[in-house]
Formats: structure tokens, sequence, C-alpha cells
């Protein structure tokens, strides 16, 4: 990523993919990637309920959905970098290596060696599996459009 591209902005980025990566993944490039340095866990990792809200019509007024189970930990390097996680459902050490990344990618040292071999990995991984799903839905769509010239 560019330096032109805020700070947050690219946290949010790498923060949403070691959100949806499964723990094996993490672990094998992390691996690949120099392997994990020492660290604490500061908090966690534990597991909560959060409340999903949605819109009426996707623009709407907002309503509470329901409640999802979440899993958020806490950790620090030895250098004194603190990363944080939350991922979805209850996976106490699929939380506690993405919070290990997301501190690495904080790392000055470290972080251009995270993004292209842990990050970059990982979100290719990712759109192929949204490539391959929006596949499968389009070839189930219907075309409604011909039902109604028939009637005409």
């Amino acid at each position: 990523m560019t330096d032109r591209v805020p700070v947050e902005t690219r946290r949010q980025r790498w923060m949403a993919i070691l959100a949806r990566a499964p723990a094996e993944g993490l672990m094998t490039l992390l691996n690949e990637a120099g392997g994990a340095p020492e660290y604490t866990v500061l908090r966690g990792p534990e597991g909560g309920l959060v409340m999903v809200r949605g819109r009426a019509g996707g623009g709407g007024a907002p309503f509470n959905l329901g409640e999802m189970t979440v899993t958020r930990c806490t950790v620090r390097l030895d250098s004194g970098l603190v990363g944080h996680a939350y991922v979805a459902g209850r996976e106490p050490r699929r939380a506690e290596l993405a919070a290990l990344v997301d501190a690495l990618m904080q790392d000055p040292e470290r972080a251009e060696t995270v993004e292209a071999r842990v990050i970059a990995p990982l979100e290719a991984c990712q759109a192929a599996r949204r490539t391959e799903r929006a596949g499968k839905a389009a070839s189930t769509r219907v075309q409604f459009f011909a039902m109604q010239t028939m009637r005409t």
C-alpha cells in the first residue's frame, strides 16, 4: 500500500482481512513470514455477543436484527506494539493470531514483509472465494423479464 493512504484506512483493510481469515491459514502464513515473535496476551481471548443492526430496505430505519457471537483478543509484542482483533464465532486461537498480525503490521520493520506474505495471500484467497460464490449464485439466477414479454 502507498503511504498516501491514511493509516486508519490501511488498518481497516488488514483488520477486515484478518477477521475473515481461518486460524490455520494465519498460522501457516505467519510461519512462512518469519514466525511469531514473543508476545503477551493483554486481554482475552474471550467470547461475547454483539448486537447486529440492519436497515429496512438497505437504507431505511435501523433495527436490531439479533445477536452474534464474537471473540476478541488484545496482545502486546515485546517491542510494546499492541494488536487487537475481533472475529465472528467462538475461535480463541483465531482471534489471538489476528491480534498478533495486527501488532506486527504496526511494526515499521516487519509491516512490509507481513503485508506481502500474510495479508496479500489472505486477501487473494478471500477474493477468489467471493468470485466462486458469485459464479455459483449467478448460475441459479432466474430471468423474470422473459415472463413479461410472454404476456404481451
